[in-house]
Formats: structure tokens, C-alpha cells, sequence
């Protein structure tokens, strides 16, 4: 079912059919990418409920709930085409951290530095993928405060480095992206889907298709 599911999905199906310990999920189908392309970058009637339904029971595979302050489950959006193509689209990750989750996380793992680093790396991935904001604009941030602070690595950096470099990171998404960041994991999770989808057609991704002779009608 490569067709529909693309490579990860497909492998990813057959690795549970196996009885791998894969981490759950579900795959939304490349028809989808090709409504989403043929109407105006909208999506089937009742996606957005399976959407739902389907969150739900890896809620319940987890023992966590998306958005629960106290213990947040985290998901990621990945693309996936019939045949690989290496960087080429894009992927979000831990999709779910607000600044209500991070606490849940810190107290789950007893892991602050590991928390506020796993937010910044959302806020400049979710920044760069949904919103267009230069990943430069935040090395860059994160090279100046190192130097005044004196460090060298991003090993020197404690919790309270990274929850600093947090706030700094949002306030760039604003300069740079024209609106905050958004708390609310259903709209970070829908805007995900959205650019991932969106880079089926990137700059990268179509020259690499033209090159290889992946038809676009394909999808991700």
C-alpha cells in the first residue's frame, strides 16, 4: 500500500503488522495530498474528525493526552512519498509543547534542561517549516547569547539557558513571522499538517521529482 501510504507509512504499517514495538500513529493518505493540491489547499470532508478519532486511540495506546498539561503526549508530522526522497520535504516535531506542557514534560522526564531544549527546537522547526522564518535568524540568536554568556557548546548551556533562549526564540517568531506562537496544540498540530503537505511542492522537492521522474500526482 506504498501508493497510499507512502514508504515510512507503509513500512511503518507492516513493522506493527509484525509485531515491532513501533511508537503508534496513523497515516493520512497521499489522496489526501492530491485533494489537497485539487481544491484549493483544503482537505476531504470528515478528515479533520478521522483526524480526531484516530489521535484518540494513540492517546490511548500512550496512557497520554495531547495537550495535557500534566502529562503531554507528543506527536510528530512527517512526509512519506511511494519512493524516498531524502530531505527533500519537510517533518515537524514535538508538536504538543506550550508553555502549559513544558511543565508536564519537566515533571515526567525530571529533566529541565532536556524539556526547555526540546521547546526551543519546536518553536525553530515549527518557525522555519509553517511560518517561513529563516532557521538562521535563530542560530544566530543562539550564537550571540552563548558569546555572552561565555559558553562555546550547547553542552554548556543549563535549564535556564534554554528557557531564556525559549523566550527570545518567540519573541523572533513574532518579529520575523508576523504573529506569536501559537500555544494551542490542535492549531500547532493542523498548521504542521498543512506545511507539510505544502512541501510536496517546495523548492527542493520539485526539481528532485523532475529529476528522478517522480510524477507530482503522486503525493505525500
Amino acid at each position: 500500500m506504498r501508493n497510499l501510504l507512502g514508504g515510512k507509512g507503509a513500512d511503518l504499517a507492516e513493522m506493527t503488522n509484525i509485531g515491532i514495538p513501533v511508537p503508534p500513529g496513523f497515516t493520512i493518505t497521499t489522496e489526501v495530498c492530491t485533494h489537497y493540491y485539487e481544491h484549493r489547499k483544503t482537505y476531504p470532508k470528515g478528515l479533520r474528525q478521522e483526524a480526531e478519532k484516530a489521535m484518540k486511540r494513540v492517546e490511548k495506546i500512550m496512557g497520554a493526552k495531547f495537550g495535557d498539561p500534566n502529562d503531554p503526549l507528543l506527536v510528530s508530522v512527517r512526509s512519506g512519498a511511494q519512493v524516498s526522497m531524502p530531505g527533500m520535504m519537510e517533518t515537524v516535531l514535538n508538536i504538543g509543547l506550550n508553555e502549559e506542557t513544558i511543565q508536564g514534560l519537566i515533571a515526567r522526564t525530571q529533566n529541565k534542561r532536556f524539556a526547555y531544549d526540546a521547546y526551543r527546537r519546536f518553536i525553530q522547526m515549527y518557525a522555519n517549516v509553517v511560518l517561513g522564518v529563516d532557521h538562521h535568524s535563530f542560530e544566530e540568536l543562539l550564537d550571540i547569547y552563548k558569546e555572552e554568556q561565555g559558553h562555546t557548546f550547547d553542552t554548556d548551556l543549563d535549564a535556564d539557558d534554554w528557557k531564556v533562549i525559549v523566550g527570545q526564540y518567540k519573541e523572533c517568531v513574532e518579529r520575523e513571522g508576523g504573529e506569536a506562537f501559537p500555544q494551542d496544540p490542535a492549531e500547532q498540530l493542523s498548521r504542521s499538517i498543512a506545511a507539510v503537505f505544502g512541501s510536496w511542492r517546495n523548492a527542493r522537492a520539485e526539481p528532485y521529482r523532475t529529476l528522478h521522474n517522480i510524477p507530482e500526482s503522486w503525493g505525500t
